[in-house]
């Protein structure tokens, strides 16, 4: 036999080899779907609006605000005609604006702002009739839940202390405990909360394998600050001048007593005075959606093989 032949002997069993790992990997693996999700997400927090679901968007000033969005894709696997396992990634803009609240002290208050999120859920889904079994269409309500993360835009401050200086820019000693400065400088930022996703749906298969769907999702946060409604203490940093040291030290003068002292509780004030509204109530990211999924792979068999 010739180096050739043995070559493509070689390759052939190679092919086959892989080829009949495909079949297995086909004929043993649960039905799966991809899909796209497109909606509008809104945010529940101490700022804007605090209803829940379908919050009117305001579209008079798109430039500042932006328009209420949601975006995702996503993948099921489906182990029985009933349960489904799903993974969810998505992308959220969010507006919250006083001036459109239905109480007045909030529209007395007239704060605004939007956040854009990044989001990730992983979220099991129970249908109350057998939508995933084989057949050419079936629609099914169905609820979920699960466990989610988010990554939305947040607000950092530097606490700067600073001497007190003269004319030539010269730092001045202070003649008193309080004979110092505390500016704060902002900038923007990440932050990372997780989520618990849950909620109810619609789902119709056609055709054998799509699937329209329509749900309501509401995502509970562990953050307060989605709506900057408050500074998280990782969020803060506090800096000394270092411009005059301490005695025998390579720390900021500011950084010993009772200068100290004095710069932790202007800190603890600067925070304070941040908070709006209940700062025990953590914000909430809803989101109104319709999807478009995509089955493949072999037709689950149930049959408890």
């Amino acid at each position: 036999m010739k180096i050739d032949d043995r070559l493509f002997m070689h390759n052939k069993l190679i092919y086959s080899f892989f080829a009949i790992i495909l079949m297995v990997g086909f004929y043993k693996g649960q039905r799966h779907e991809i899909g796209v999700q497109l909606g509008m997400s809104n945010l529940v927090g101490d700022i804007g609006k605090t209803n829940y679901i379908l919050q009117k968007p305001v579209l008079s000033n798109i430039a500042d605000y932006g328009i209420p969005f949601y975006g995702g894709i996503l993948y099921r696997m489906n182990f029985n005609p009933y349960q489904t396992v799903r993974l969810n990634i998505g992308y959220s803009h969010i507006q919250f604006i006083d001036a459109v609240a239905k109480e007045q002290y909030r529209r007395n208050r007239n704060l605004w702002g939007t956040n854009s999120i990044m989001e990730a859920d992983l979220i099991f889904e129970y249908n109350f009739f057998p939508v995933n079994d084989e057949q050419k269409s079936l629609a099914s309500p169905y609820i979920f839940g699960g466990i989610g993360g988010m990554l939305a835009n947040s607000t950092r401050v530097s606490l700067v202390n600073d001497f007190r200086r003269d004319a030539g820019g010269n730092a001045i000693a202070p003649t008193s405990s309080t004979d110092f400065e505390t500016n704060p400088t902002y900038q923007s930022g990440n932050s990372l909360t997780m989520a618990i996703p849950f909620g109810v749906g619609l789902k119709y298969k056609f055709n054998y394998n799509w699937a329209l769907f329509g749900e309501f999702m509401f995502r509970p946060t562990f953050s307060d600050s989605i709506d900057y409604s408050v500074v998280d203490d990782k969020d803060l940093r506090v800096t000394y001048n270092k411009d005059i040291l301490a005695p025998g030290s390579t720390k900021s003068l500011l950084q010993e007593s009772p200068y100290l002292q004095i710069a932790e509780e202007r800190a603890a004030e600067f925070l304070k005075n941040r908070e709006i509204g209940n700062i025990n109530s953590k914000d909430w990211v809803n989101t109104i959606s319709v999807g478009l999924t995509y089955s493949f792979g072999r037709p689950p068999c149930y049959c408890g093989e």
